[in-house]
């Protein structure tokens, strides 16, 4: 297909073949001009493993370029950063801080250049009245999509009340746990996203559940989910290198937490929607940079910025899963330096997957 695949066909349809875990994705073209296996991210240079670093190797991290009850506020400190509370079954690996808050709105705006500047991929109409941001985080792709449906009602609902106050009319932000039983009635939503969830979620399927039960007949649901493994395609980034060990990073800190990393890889998102019940599940593969190095003027656009992004506060983002896993934090630091080196190399060609999966709920 050109778009995109059907990740499960709807019931009285034709099954198509499965994939196996082990099996590579299969190819298909993005919009945003990245592809699994139909075209190469080019780099500006071809990789010589002998080459020197032209960013140089100065490991220094520059840094950063509603009535709420008391145990919602009360975060937890580690080693100086704010963490959400373990109060209930909640758990969130990422600060709450603002070093952390930049990363995410930069995110997002990486993602908004993944998809051409639209907000979704689901087939939604110009009509759509109630919508849903799960784990909304800073609220941005909300406060975007507010924007742009104006007649909409939207609610984005996270953990921590780290959302600004000046937002559109026609938004409000909820804190909610998307991980027990949801109180919005049945049968309300028109559209519900859910997207960057990967290592919160201890029972996928459970979520989509509650996403059918609020969804109106008819009604969308989106996925977007990321690889934290980074991958090349000539060899630059393998098994030796500190960018090769990322995803077993995250992988080892989200078992220890009980909540998988492994969403893209294993497949979750296609399978927990379908056990849902929802039908016209489709599915869309992309290659997202990091760095400089494409020649493509807008994947480098996206390489940069994911750059940003994950620099921004790497040793941060590590550190509580570091502290799960037995990495002190000055292992973290020498780990972050490493990386960062290797994400300044022009001569590293690092990408990471990214999966959205939409699907709808039956008339």
């Amino acid at each position: 297909m050109d778009v995109a695949q059907m990740c499960n066909a709807a019931p009285e349809a034709e099954s198509p073949t499965t994939r196996t875990d082990a099996e590579a994705p299969a190819p298909v073209a993005s919009e945003a001009g990245v592809s699994l296996a139909q075209d190469r991210i080019q780099p500006e240079e071809p990789y010589d493993e002998g080459d020197e670093d032209p960013y140089g190797t100065d490991d220094t991290d520059d840094g950063s370029t509603a009535s709420l009850s008391e145990s919602i506020l009360n975060y937890r400190t580690l080693h100086g950063r704010s963490y959400h509370s373990n109060r209930g079954d909640a758990e969130y690996w990422g600060p709450l801080d603002e070093p952390q808050n930049e990363a995410l709105d930069i995110i997002h705006h990486v993602l908004t250049l993944l998809l051409d500047g639209e907000l979704c991929k689901a087939p939604i109409g110009d009509n759509v009245q109630k919508v849903l941001d799960v784990g909304t985080g800073t609220g941005l792709w909300a406060i975007d999509f507010a924007d742009k449906y104006p007649s909409a009602e939207v609610i984005g609902t996270d953990l921590s009340p780290i959302q600004p106050t000046w937002i559109p009319p026609n938004l409000s932000f909820q804190i909610d746990d998307c991980t027990q039983e949801w109180t919005f009635p049945e049968n309300t939503f028109d559209f519900i996203h859910i997207r960057w969830l990967f290592g919160s979620i201890k029972d996928w399927e459970a979520l989509y559940r509650e996403a059918y039960r609020s969804l109106k007949p008819g009604g969308w649901i989106e996925s977007h989910e990321a690889s934290t493994q980074f991958r090349s395609d000539d060899g630059s980034v393998n098994e030796k290198t500190a960018m090769g060990q990322f995803g077993r990073f995250f992988a080892e800190g989200g078992a220890k937490m009980g909540r998988s990393m492994t969403i893209v890889e294993d497949g979750v998102q296609c399978k927990g929607i379908e056990a849902a019940g929802f039908v016209n599940i489709q599915e869309q593969n992309f290659k997202s940079p990091l760095g400089s190095w494409p020649s493509d003027p807008k994947l480098k656009e996206m390489g940069n910025y994911q750059h940003l992004a994950t620099a921004n506060d790497l040793a941060g983002t590590m550190l509580y899963l570091g502290s799960l896993t037995g990495w002190s934090p000055d292992e973290i630091q020498v780990y972050a330096a490493n990386l960062r080196r290797e994400f300044r190399s022009s001569k590293v060609h690092g990408y990471y997957l990214q999966k959205i999966v939409w699907a709808q709920k039956p008339r």
